[in-house]
């Protein structure tokens, strides 16, 4: 479990994955990638842990994905081949918003 700040930078365990917290949600949160909590940035990711089944949807480059309530929202800053997840729930990729009309 982790608390996310605005700003902080993570990574997957088991994948190239890394992102930036554009929106924290407060509270104790269990953030996965590739089935297995998400580390700091700067940590070294366990060698003997591999991507879980199931939880290998990938990461898209410079890509926002949020939760189900759209409160949460990360910012991935490198790709990878694990699937982000909170409290077991993957995260949606956000759509874009449409820019208004140019008549």
């Amino acid at each position: 479990m982790i608390q996310l700040k605005t700003g902080a930078r993570y990574r997957s365990q088991v994948c190239d994955t890394e992102f930036i917290v554009v929106r924290p949600l407060p509270g104790d949160l269990d953030l996965r990638c590739g089935g297995h909590p998400v580390i700091d940035i700067k940590a070294e990711p366990d060698p003997a842990r591999s991507v879980q089944a199931g939880a290998d949807g990938g990461s898209e480059l410079g890509k926002r994905y949020t939760d189900a309530s759209g409160k949460l929202e990360v910012l991935v800053t490198r790709a990878g081949q694990g699937t982000l997840a909170l409290h077991g729930e993957p995260l949606a990729l956000k759509d874009a918003k449409p820019l208004p009309a140019s008549d």
